[in-house]
This record gives structure tokens, C-alpha cells and sequence, in this order.
């Protein structure tokens, strides 16, 4: 045994290990007088793999370094992006982002100069800030005071620029025609429907929205709905065989019938004409107005009931089922319309009475998107 060996003693066996191969730090410390030990993992330098091996790191501490080191490359990916300068152009904005300012642009100068006269006397918020807090509303049914903070201003102010703003995009809006005639229906009528149902005017459903339980017992019973089983806002919705709204009811109480609606909606006013002789309208089974338009010569299509019959024939199941395929374009543009969180959190009480008005500005500007129907469908 040479000068650069230790003798490791253990009971029954005598080892001679080279310490050329080992370092001292592979060596446990032990009592004066007692053979040297090594720690366990050590492996002699002569095998190849050893170098690429940390004796002494546990498996707990080999995750800790990876996550570190992970993260090292993760700061210096972000250093190295925060050093390219982005250039806003057209050509690198993504087509969605595009879309949605080209959108903005569109209704904010839709509303006409009277924006600036809106506020004319207060330096509060810009005119497009302003309805960008109002569109906020809307859209995620923000709470006044989370808004207030958001915008620096006050909680009264904001209510006052959202009743302000709301009363005037109504206004602006109910200006706009959105009942096109039947050269305009058959223009942009879809092919596939077309052939089917050539002569459809408007598809109608009616569509809820919730609100607060009110505190007068009257208004309790008013807005009750026996549908939804809560206090709701109902209105009727009309959209054309392309997916434009094209009629928007007043907001009545949930207890109200879809008949009792239509009866006091402009559909069938004589003044208005808004059908000509040969039109057709479809709508869900459970919307009754037949005798209603037959005056003017318009046939409700809705699918049919039993009346007594335990099935339906074969050439009235496909039928329901043509008209089901077609109907669900208005369930479309109700489910897009909704996309305004304003329709689906209860409404307060204390924005009960703009309750028609929100309905309407919510369902007229999802006119402002593309057609949601394909021209072949």
C-alpha cells in the first residue's frame, strides 16, 4: 500500500481505496484514531460519469437549481424583449385589435358632433373616455364605485356621465332605421334560406333579463317571471334572416305574455307598415299571434303543435326541424347580445327605469359587428 492510499476498515472487510481518486471533501469527519470513511454517492474520479455528479446536493436542492436556473432565463428572455422597440403600425397590429378600434371609430363618430356638447362646461373626462367608461358599464357590468376609482372622478359623477351617455346613444340610435324593407331583406337573404323560407321579414323570440328584487309588493308581482323564476325584464327581439337586429321592443315586466307584447309593440301599427302582403314572420311555438297579422296578410311560421295528436306526422317533423335549423339565428344574435354583462347581472334598482332604454343600446350596437350568419346558410 503506497503513500497515497487509505486503508477504510469495516467489520468483516478490508478496503483499499486510492485517495488520488477521492477528494478530502468526499471524506466524512470522524473520531481521532478511527479509518477514514466516505460520505455515501462518492464515486472515485476514474469513471467518466463522476464529473457530471454533485455528491453533496440533494434531490431537493437539484429542483431548487433548476427552478433557479429557469427563472435566470426566463429574466433574461424579458431583458432582451424589453430592448426591441415595438413600432404601433398597421401592419404588425393583429387583425382583431384592427377590427375592434376601426369598430370604435365607427359608432363613436356615428353619434354625430353633439358628443363634445354633451359636457361642454366640465374638464372631468375626455368625450371618448366618456364612452369608453359607458362601453366599461355595459359591457362588465362594472359597480359605479369600482369605476369612480379606475377614472379618478367621483361615484356621483359617474352615475351622472352614464345617465347622461345612455339617454343620448338611445336617442342617437333610435334614429337609425334598423327595419330594412323587403328589397334589403332578399338582397342579403341567405341562399339555403332563401329556398326554404323565401318570404321571412323578421325571425322573433323574446329574451329576460334579471333584476333586484323590488321593494313594492306590486312591482314584486309585475316583474315576477313563472320562466325564469325570479323578477325580470322581458322584451322582444327581431332579426332578419342575415342576423341583423332589426326591432327591439320596449322592456316590460317579466309577467308579461309574449302576445301582450307584440299587441303593444309597433308591429302592428297600422301607421308604421312595417309588413307588406305576402310576408312572413317566424318565431318560437309558444309566441301565439296568428290572428294577429292575419289582418295584414303575414303568416306567422312557428312549429307545430299537437293539438291532441299523441305524434306528429313525418312531413311535419321535417318541416319543425327546417324551421328550427333557420330560428336559432335569432338565439345567435340574443347570445351575442348578451355578451353585455349589464343583461345578465341583475339590474338595480336604482337603474330600473333605464331598463328599456339599456336593452335597446345593448342589442343596436352588436349591429355594428359583422353578420354572424353566412350568406349561405
Amino acid at each position: 500500500m503506497g503513500p497515497k492510499t487509505k486503508r477504510l476498515w469495516q467489520p468483516g472487510k478490508h478496503n483499499v481505496v486510492c485517495s488520488s481518486h477521492f477528494k478530502d471533501t468526499d471524506y466524512k469527519i470522524t473520531l481521532s484514531g478511527e479509518c477514514p470513511r466516505l460520505k455515501k454517492g462518492a464515486v472515485p474520479s476514474i469513471f467518466p460519469f463522476a464529473l457530471s455528479l454533485t455528491n453533496d446536493e440533494s434531490p431537493r436542492c437539484q429542483r431548487k437549481r433548476k427552478r433557479e436556473e429557469a427563472s435566470n432565463e426566463h429574466h433574461d428572455c424579458t431583458d432582451v424583449l424589453n430592448t426591441i422597440e415595438v413600432v404601433d403600425t398597421p401592419e404588425i397590429q393583429s387583425s382583431s385589435t384592427t377590427e375592434a378600434i376601426d369598430e370604435g371609430h365607427v359608432f363613436f363618430n356615428c353619434l354625430g358632433p353633439c358628443v363634445f356638447e354633451l359636457f361642454r362646461h366640465t374638464t372631468l373626462m375626455d368625450p371618448k373616455d366618456q364612452l369608453f367608461m359607458v362601453l366599461m358599464k355595459l359591457r362588465q357590468a362594472k359597480e359605479d364605485i369600482e369605476l369612480a376609482l379606475f377614472f379618478g372622478i367621483s361615484e356621483s359623477s359617474i352615475s351622472r356621465i352614464f345617465n347622461t351617455w345612455l339617454n343620448f346613444i338611445y336617442f342617437q340610435l333610435k334614429e337609425l332605421c334598423i327595419w330594412p324593407s323587403r328589397d334589403v331583406i332578399q338582397q342579403f337573404m341567405p341562399s339555403d334560406f332563401g329556398k326554404k323560407f323565401p318570404n321571412t321579414r323578421v325571425i322573433l323570440d323574446a329574451t329576460e333579463l334579471p333584476i333586484n328584487k323590488p321593494s313594492n309588493v306590486n312591482a314584486q308581482s309585475i316583474t315576477w317571471s313563472a320562466y325564469k323564476h325570479k323578477n325580470t325584464l322581458k322584451t322582444m327581439i327581431g332579426c332578419t334572416p342575415r342576423g341583423a337586429v332589426s326591432f327591439i321592443s320596449k322592456a316590460y315586466g317579466g309577467s308579461a305574455s309574449d302576445r301582450q307584447i307584440i299587441e303593444n309593440s309597433d308591429l302592428l301599427n297600422p301607421d308604421l307598415k312595417m309588413f307588406e302582403k305576402g310576408d312572413s314572420i317566424m318565431a318560437d311555438r309558444g309566441i301565439m299571434v296568428q290572428d294577429l297579422f292575419a289582418s295584414q296578410d303575414v303568416y306567422v311560421n312557428t312549429p307545430t303543435m299537437l293539438k291532441g295528436k299523441s305524434q306528429l306526422d313525418p312531413e311535419e317533423v321535417i318541416r319543425d326541424r327546417r324551421v328550427a335549423s333557420k330560428r336559432i339565428h335569432i338565439e345567435r344574435v340574443t347570445g351575442l347580445s348578451k355578451g353585455f354583462k349589464i343583461l345578465r347581472h341583475p339590474l338595480p334598482q336604482s337603474k330600473l327605469h333605464l331598463g328599456s332604454r339599456i336593452v335597446y343600446v345593448c342589442f343596436a350596437i352588436s349591429n355594428f359587428r359583422k353578420s354572424i350568419v353566412d350568406k349561405n346558410a
